[in-house]
């Protein structure tokens, strides 16, 4: 569970950061799923945005990721944002200490 103080530095992070993959027609499925884990277990932070002729909504996109055990961060009009803490990471995310 990320606290609220790790998500808006995650956030932060994303904003230098360019969508990687896109949601098209075909929608959400689980070649899309298993794309975007390969992703997250080398970057951990990534971006994907929702074309227009895509019926996917992003409240979809949450259910979807979250059942997955993937954390969706954010989403701002048609992309969002995904991270998935993974040991095999290139440059891991340090994320700020939970406080208690």
């Amino acid at each position: 569970m990320i606290t609220t103080k790790q998500r808006v530095y995650l956030r932060s992070l994303a904003q230098k950061i360019k969508p990687v993959f896109q949601i098209g027609k075909d929608g959400l499925s689980e070649n899309l799923l298993e794309d975007v884990l390969n992703y997250l277990n080398k970057h951990e932070l990534m971006k994907l945005s929702i074309l227009q002729n895509s019926l996917v909504e992003a409240s979809d996109c949450e259910e979807f990721f979250t059942a997955a055990g993937i954390e969706f961060i954010q989403h701002i009009g048609r992309t969002i944002v995904l991270y998935k803490h993974s040991d095999n990471a290139k440059d891991p995310i340090e994320l700020p200490v939970r406080r208690k």
